[in-house]
């Protein structure tokens, strides 16, 4: 709505299933070469950083729930990854307190890939952690994760 109000012709809204990548590859996809420069992933989460909105979460939350979200978002991730280009850079948030969600998950996928590197967020809000900044919920701010990411090219030996 307000890429039309704005009159913004930079972005395009995709929607589909994170998971797969069928969505996209029926779009021209990978082998059609339309990956994209930018992608902000507001990864599902344990949504532990809105507790002060939603105290209820406390008792909803089991650790299996935790568990299969890390699972979602490395899945979400790992699809999302391969649809962005060389040298394109990928937001990862969520709105989790959860080190498992958030700078686990980023350790883990820099770990696991060639082919990305950190941007430094350095900015005075939050606390920096080894990969990414967490804002903790305060009385004026909900809890949030941010990390970013650059695809770099690999080179072939």
């Amino acid at each position: 709505e307000n890429i039309n109000r704005f009159n913004i012709k930079n972005i395009v809204l995709s929607q589909g299933n994170a998971q797969v990548q069928d969505w996209f590859t029926l779009q021209g996809g990978i082998k059609g070469g339309k990956l994209f420069d930018k992608i902000l992933l507001d990864a599902p989460c344990s949504a532990t950083g809105v507790i002060r909105r939603h105290p209820d979460i406390k008792l909803l939350r089991k650790p299996k729930d935790i568990t299969a979200l890390v699972a979602l978002q490395k899945s979400i991730l790992d699809n999302l990854w391969q649809m962005l280009k060389p040298g394109g850079v990928l937001l990862y948030a969520t709105c989790s307190i959860l080190k498992a969600e958030n700078e686990d998950q980023m350790a883990n996928f820099l770990y696991s890939h060639d082919d990305v590197s950190e941007i430094k967020i350095d900015l005075d809000w939050g606390i920096k952690t080894v990969v990414g900044r967490q804002q903790l919920p305060t009385h004026e701010f909900d809890g949030f994760y941010y990390a970013k990411l650059k695809k770099i090219s690999v080179e072939l030996s």
